[in-house]
């Protein structure tokens, strides 16, 4: 049950969202920000009770769902110890702090769910079951997708290695952790998701899930820009298929008037979640969007820069602008509804 705590009052752009939050598990439970948390700590258990966090407006006033399911950094104990990793290392593959740089979009009147558990344990913008063959000690069901690309390059639904292709494991896991993990972080996320979306689809004509992201300042190893600076923001509709053209195109407009460099579908297109959920001829769009780390943090420390509160500021005037186009021009052609 998606019960809600909501904000009291409007704050000010120039500190940090002071919204309620919903953290959700079996039972909903007020929770300090991923922002609040220590990285590293706890148990499986306490993850599995409350893998998310949703954040709901007064009143959703706008047809847009915002998520974040890569800053989660929640990183229980066993499984820190049971890496090959130090723990910076462990969080290369975080969006670190995209959560609040979204935080804005509450008080505009729009939902935003977030994971708790980091991407390396867990990664919710992925086919629910995308698993390497060579990360488990049996033989894997035969429901079980081995040979996808992100299989192929390591980051499946569990991560065989970090965004740097370090790999994580020390020793052959059991496919029964993979299960767990997939029943209790990712299928939580994604029925969260799916409601929200379904509600706004309901309520609007239409509904849009911007899925947010951050990225490496420069191409690593295993991407095709690698070496190569990248800019400031890439828009990712999936070339054209998850989300109206028209919406993409004001995004790119609204993000270059707030005096960013950005490109489209190149290097990231959108993940799972973009293509699942975007289906424009039934009034539901997906847009992923990446933000270039070096904007706003130390990218080696991990830590807040300068820069961090101006990006926040300018997520939350894209967010408004973009919240401005007209929701009719989004419904579905065709037959309307989730159908997920």
């Amino acid at each position: 049950m998606l019960d809600t705590l909501r904000p009291r009052g409007r704050g000010s752009r120039n500190r940090q969202s002071a919204n309620q939050k919903m953290d959700l598990g079996p039972e909903t439970a007020a929770s300090d920000s991923n922002a609040e948390m220590a990285p590293f700590g706890g148990d499986d258990g306490t993850l599995f009770e409350r893998p998310i966090l949703v954040e709901r407006p007064e009143t959703q006033l706008v047809p847009f769902v915002f998520s974040s399911p890569h800053s989660g950094r929640y990183y229980p104990e066993a499984f820190v110890a049971g890496s090959n990793l130090d723990p910076v290392t462990l969080r290369r593959s975080e969006d670190c702090f995209v959560e609040e740089l979204f935080g804005g979009v509450v008080q505009l009147g729009a939902p935003l769910l977030q994971a708790r558990f980091p991407r390396a344990y867990l990664d919710a913008n992925r086919e629910p079951y995308e698993l390497d063959p060579t990360m488990f000690a049996e033989p894997l069901p035969p429901h079980v997708n081995t040979r996808s690309l992100r299989v192929a390059g390591g980051l499946g639904t569990i991560a065989r290695v970090v965004a740097d292709s370090a790999e994580i494991y020390r020793a052959p896991l059991a496919y029964a952790e993979a299960e767990q993990r997939i029943r209790h972080l990712y299928m939580p996320f994604h029925e969260a998701l799916r409601e929200l979306l379904e509600e706004t689809l309901t309520a609007f004509g239409c509904a849009v899930l911007i899925d947010c992201h951050s990225m490496p300042s420069v191409g690593g190893p295993a991407d095709d820009d690698n070496g190569f600076d990248r800019p400031d923001i890439v828009l990712g509709d999936r070339y054209g298929t998850s989300c109206s053209g028209a919406l993409t195109a004001e995004a790119e407009r609204i993000l270059k008037d707030l005096g960013y460099s950005v490109a489209r579908n190149n290097p990231y297109a959108g993940g799972f979640n973009t293509e699942h959920y975007g289906r424009p001829s039934r009034g539901l769009h997906a847009l992923q969007i990446e933000i270039n780390r070096a904007l706003y943090m130390d990218e080696a420390r991990l830590e807040r820069t300068d820069g961090f509160v101006q990006v926040r500021d300018d997520m939350a005037a894209f967010a408004a602008e973009l919240a401005r186009h007209d929701p009719s021009a989004l419904a579905g052609a065709g037959v309307r509804g989730a159908a997920f």
